[in-house]
């Protein structure tokens, strides 16, 4: 029996030599390069048994995407035991995500007569570091970052009894043996402020490893007197300076699972408003790392569903509504109308955050459009002028991986960021696809290979703007290629010319397969939806390039198999300044208001001559069909907001105008010959403007027009399945209304869970197109 997905790494292995031995059951287990495989043997009662409990007690994280069953005669095993893994030429087997301290290490790290007491490396097999340390499949000690730590005696033991929790647990180490914990500047001599008297003493050192040839532990920054500790594992000091230091309003740089972190104390507006200042972060939310759940309570809006998310093994970034009354800094969200919240993930978060007990915002440690840092020189080179103490360690991190972020959307998790807990798992789709390269978009880029039936989408690699960031998305495409010995046959890529990945493709020697934008966000939300009949595919975005060459997102496609017709779209408009108008919706609104009322319709301003003079001539005036630009033409005239500090705010506060309004009351958006006249909408949202209307009914009229159009298409088009996806989804207002609406009408709606609906998601949809198209 073979077993292929997330299977590796979870305790699979020892849980399987349980459950055999339990039920008198011969053979053996291994990891290979295609998952896990098993071999058992006995009478065929127990046989079924064994299957049937296989499913049904599973461990936690594992996820199984295919098992495939054979029956050969009996070989005569005298025992069952764990082999060792099988390294084979084509790697399918899935890289497990890193995952959240599990309750028993938890309890562990708060046990003083335990050996792991405050040890801020503590894991098992349930959870801790697993794609940030991977360096090889299959996944063993030697092909991780953990390979220069060896084992002490203790641990050794652990890792070779399968009936622990350790067994094979391959991040697995002690205050003995295991990675430490330092800081920068070095602690002063001076410890009284830290250390109680007669603390107890530090363990020996770890061994060096003789005659290894493995790559060295990362060297810790500085240490010095603090060293000393208040218990075995020397964290005590540091961690309790680290906590002063954000007690005290100053920044902290962290080194978490995945790269590293800017701490600030969330609730000091003087404190956030600094680091928005040295990040170069004007406007866009941070999130925050809450002490417990109850915390979050005081500050947000938790519901059940939301609970889960924050406390599943991905401990993911939710979005909340702020509680009335919320008591973190108003810099901390700006604009936003929710809150980013995510609880403490690995142990020593969770050691920070109880000598905190306090919110801190928890954001990535690089500068704006940078990736994050990794190493601990990169950081003090690259973040010395922002953070006033670095928490180091020195277990090297393979690969940067953010915090992903997720929002509840009809009821259920919908990933917008996909990173940390929830890459590299594939995408199991309907058919297998030959071996595709997808490089993703310029904008919350990643990248993904094909491999049969399984797309692995790397984590978020982010915009593609700066020789830092297009460094990150080679070693991205670098690492996946190579973690799965894979060979491209094809690259897909967007079929915009002046992309960086659409660059990178045409570079790279292979034969290319240019994928519209918006059909691949459609292919992408109908491949993790298995939606495998015609569907009529709504893609809505801030801009993509379409074939006509025009500025496309707003876009209905009907969808059989592998070929896409434009049903559908919105009435074009014209973008004065070109990307200007991306930024400043204003401009978008002058355009609007010239097409329906002249230039008398255009707000007076120094800028409207210019601004007249451009849509005259259609001079740098682009033509588009965007809902994303709709969405701030709208936000401008009704004056929730005239530019875009960063992508999506004008729609993002426009969303947040209607509250808890609930009312089915819309503007006028009527069809002809499959496009939607927009004039009549702009003209009731700038009466309605003029008339002071609520800003609450102007949006919520403006979303239901949106509702309202998509399920007149469908209607119109008559395929049962609709497929919503492009960035204008990540609005759950817009999502959760246009579904009600179509399932009472009697459609299926797919949204986006797994993968995200903004352009994070394209590499997906690219590769399946691609595969169909190579077929």
């Amino acid at each position: 029996m073979t077993l292929c997905g997330a299977v590796q790494g979870v305790g699979f292995r020892p849980f399987v030599f349980r459950l055999a031995s339990e039920l008198g059951l011969a053979g053996w287990v291994l990891n290979s390069s295609h998952g896990l495989v098993v071999e058992v043997e006995g009478p065929p009662a127990r046989l079924s048994r064994f299957l049937e409990r296989l499913d049904a007690e599973k461990p936690a994280a594992a996820v199984v995407l295919t098992r495939e069953v054979s029956y050969l005669a009996p070989a005569g095993f005298a025992g069952f035991e764990i082999r060792s893994s099988d390294d084979g030429v084509e790697k399918t087997a899935s890289l497990l995500p890193d995952l959240a301290t599990c309750p028993a290490c938890l309890g562990e790290l708060a046990d003083p007569s335990n050996r792991r007491y405050r040890y801020p490396f503590t894991n098992c097999t349930n959870c801790g570091p697993r794609y940030s340390i991977i360096l090889d499949i299959p996944y063993d000690r030697a092909r991780t970052t953990m390979r220069s730590f060896e084992l002490c005696p203790e641990c050794r033991r652990e890792y070779a009894d399968p009936l622990d929790r350790r067994f094979h647990a391959q991040p697995n180490a002690c205050p003995v043996c295991g990675p430490r914990i330092s800081t920068e500047p070095p602690l002063s001599g001076d410890l009284k402020e830290f250390l109680p008297a007669d603390g107890p003493a530090r363990p020996e050192p770890h061994p060096a490893q003789p005659g290894s040839d493995s790559s060295p532990r990362e060297a810790g920054l500085p240490a010095g007197p603090g060293d000393l500790s208040t218990d075995p594992s020397g964290s005590g000091p540091h961690i309790r300076r680290a906590a002063r230091f954000l007690r005290d309003g100053r920044i902290v740089a962290l080194k978490g699972i995945g790269g590293y972190q800017l701490l600030v104390n969330a609730c000091d507006e003087e404190a956030v408003a600094r680091l928005r200042r040295l990040k170069r972060r004007e406007e866009k939310p941070f999130a925050m790392m809450m002490p417990s759940v109850e915390m979050a309570r005081r500050h947000c809006e938790v519901s059940a569903a939301e609970e889960s998310l924050l406390r599943s093994p991905a401990a993911p970034i939710v979005l909340l509504k702020p509680a009335a009354g919320a008591g973190v800094a108003p810099s901390v969200a700006k604009s936003s109308p929710y809150l980013g919240v995510m609880l403490p993930y690995s142990p020593l978060h969770h050691l920070l955050m109880r000598e905190c007990g306090f919110p801190v915002v928890a954001t990535s440690g690089n500068l704006s459009d940078e990736p994050i840092a990794i190493d601990n020189q990169e950081a003090l080179s690259r973040l010395g002028g922002i953070a006033d103490l670095f928490v180091a360690h020195d277990r090297p991190i393979a690969r940067p991986c953010d915090d992903s972020v997720v929002r509840l959307t009809r009821g259920r998790g919908s990933v917008l960021r996909r990173a940390r807990g929830y890459a590299p798992l594939p995408v199991l789709v309907p058919g297998a696809l030959p071996p595709v390269l997808a490089v993703g978009a310029h904008l919350k880029n990643a990248v993904a290979i094909a491999v049969g039936r399984q797309v692995f989408v790397s984590q978020h690699v982010g915009d593609l703007d700066t020789p830092e960031s297009r460094g990150a998305f080679e070693r991205a495409i670098e690492d996946l290629c190579r973690l799965y010995r894979f060979e491209p046959r094809v690259v897909a890529c967007d079929l915009h010319p002046d992309y960086a990945s659409t660059a990178w493709a045409r570079q790279s020697g292979l034969p290319v397969v240019p994928v519209q934008h918006h059909q691949a966000h459609v292919a992408s939300c109908a491949a993790e939806n298995d939606v495998r009949s015609e569907y009529l595919g709504v893609s809505w975005d801030g801009t993509g390039f379409g074939l006509d060459g025009a500025v496309w997102g707003g876009e209905f496609f009907l969808v059989r198999g592998g070929e896409f017709e434009r049903v559908a779209h919105l009435r074009p408009f014209r973008l004065p300044g070109g990307e200007a108008a991306v930024k400043e919706g204003w401009r978008v609104a002058a355009s609007l208001l010239w097409e329906v009322c002249g230039a008398e319709g255009v707000p007076d301003s120094p800028a409207k001559p210019v601004i007249l003079r451009m849509l005259e001539r259609g001079v740098n005036s682009p033509v588009t069909t965007s809902v994303g630009r709709l969405f701030d033409a709208v936000a401008s005239i009704a004056g929730i907001a005239r530019k875009n500090r960063f992508e999506g705010q004008a729609a993002m506060m426009l969303e947040r105008a209607i509250g808890s309004l609930d009312t089915a009351d819309c503007y006028p958006l009527s069809e002809k010959d499959g496009a939607a006249d927009w004039a009549p909408l702009i003209e009731a949202v700038r009466a309605d403007a003029a008339n002071r209307t609520s800003l609450e009914l102007i949006a919520a009229r403006f979303h239901n027009a949106l509702v309202q159009w998509i399920l007149g298409v469908a209607r119109r088009v008559g395929v049962r399945d609709v497929v919503l996806s492009g960035g204008v989804f990540q609005n759950s207002y817009l999502v959760d209304r246009a579904a009600a609406l179509l399932e009472s009408s009697g459609f299926r709606v797919a949204t986006h869970q797994r993968v995200p609906p903004n352009d994070g998601g394209i590499a997906l949809g690219q590769a399946v197109i691609a595969g169909l198209r190579g077929d």
